[in-house]
């Protein structure tokens, strides 16, 4: 049987969510049938990269200063390459100038994939492009994926023949991680000033203006105001860790923060936290709060986020965003439920979060594609 290579158009294959949730299906799909190639645009080395290439995909960086010089050069690329009879976009507005070069290099099958609920664009000019954007994916995708209805109706302006392909997780290996890694931070991080009973909490997400850290570093400063004994392990990297950073030092939180940058022990971290927080502007469906319950944390988010991403096990509170003390009371009054594995499990299953379930889908519905 001949394999159908599938060209996946993302920025850079790091530690994201929609890029996380890709690997958790590529690791899945059953090789022999179907394998997955990356354009990415930009020449550094992803999180993903070394993974991808052990698994027998490609990285195939398209270097450009604007975006419609990758159209350009991606749509030479295509002519060049036409064995990639399907390529599969997940970058939101930009999927219009994918599936632009995609159309003008006669590739038959061109899916956009909606992985968020906004573009967070509020000026005139990008708001001409948002419009144009969204008219070129509703007209030029012969496929509409999405994570969610919310995501959906944002991209495509409708769920009517939109697939939803929620953002599946490895549910049986997370578990497992997870009961063997209930004190996880504290045996890394020594816990010399914390005990058990201190307070341990958790965002995992890029340092960028959408994830609210500003919000994040008003709640720790709340905390410490009320004398709680806390840690905010902060996740992941970005273009406001410099002056996140600077801020943590003037308002002397530095003894109750700590930036963690990327990291490869998410699940662990999450296993071992009291609880996680995602004061998000705004989400589509976040793949760690899937992950996040799988674990049996409690997650405190933002009411701006999708009510999808609750499963229904006790385990998501939406909050406003306004006041930082309603997180503080939360924090202080919550008792999370006691994780229950089997009604875990079912729940995930049930809302289609099996990554194993949806790889076997989304082979079926690349194989069907001729």
């Amino acid at each position: 049987m001949t394999i159908r290579r599938v060209l996946h158009i993302v920025g850079k294959m790091d530690r994201a969510g929609a890029e996380t949730m890709l690997m958790n299906l590529y690791r899945h799909i059953d090789h022999s049938q179907i394998q997955f190639d990356f354009v990415t645009f930009t020449n550094e080395i992803g999180d993903y990269d070394a993974e991808i290439t052990a698994l027998g995909g490609r990285v195939i960086p398209i270097l450009a200063g604007h975006s419609l010089t990758r159209m350009l050069k991606l749509k030479k690329f295509l002519k060049q390459q036409p064995d990639y009879q399907i390529v599969h976009a997940h970058m939101l507005l930009n999927n219009a100038f994918h599936l632009l070069a995609a159309k003008g290099a006669g590739v038959p099958h061109r899916i956009s994939h909606s992985h968020s609920t906004s573009n967070g664009k509020t000026n005139i000019i990008k708001k001409i492009y948002e419009q144009w954007a969204l008219i070129t994916n509703r007209t030029l995708a012969t496929k509409r994926i999405s994570c969610g209805d919310h995501a959906a109706n944002y991209l495509f302006g409708t769920t009517k023949d939109v697939w939803l392909l929620p953002n599946a997780v490895d549910i049986q290996k997370m578990i497992s991680v997870a009961n063997q890694s209930r004190h996880y931070i504290n045996q890394e991080f020594g816990a010399k000033r914390l005990g058990d009973e201190g307070l341990k909490i958790i965002q995992v997400g890029r340092l960028n203006e959408v994830k609210n850290h500003q919000f994040s570093l008003e709640i720790a400063e709340q905390l410490k105001k009320r004398q709680i004994d806390f840690t905010l392990y902060i996740v992941g990297q970005g273009p406001l860790e410099d002056k996140l950073r600077r801020q943590v030092k003037e308002q002397t939180l530095g003894g109750n923060i700590k930036f963690l940058g990327m990291r490869t022990d998410i699940t662990e971290l999450m296993a071992s936290a009291d609880y996680m927080i995602m004061p998000s502007l705004h989400e589509g469906f976040p793949v760690v709060l899937v992950e996040s319950q799988t674990v049996g944390l409690m997650a405190l988010v933002s009411d701006q986020v999708s009510p999808e991403v609750d499963l229904g096990l006790g385990l998501v509170c939406f909050l406003p965003i306004q006041s930082a003390n309603v997180w503080v009371d939360s924090l202080l009054s919550f008792q999370p439920p006691i994780s229950n594995e089997a009604e875990i499990m079912n729940a995930l299953n049930v809302h289609g979060f099996s990554a194993a379930t949806n790889s076997q889908k989304l082979t079926q519905m690349y194989l069907n594609m001729r």
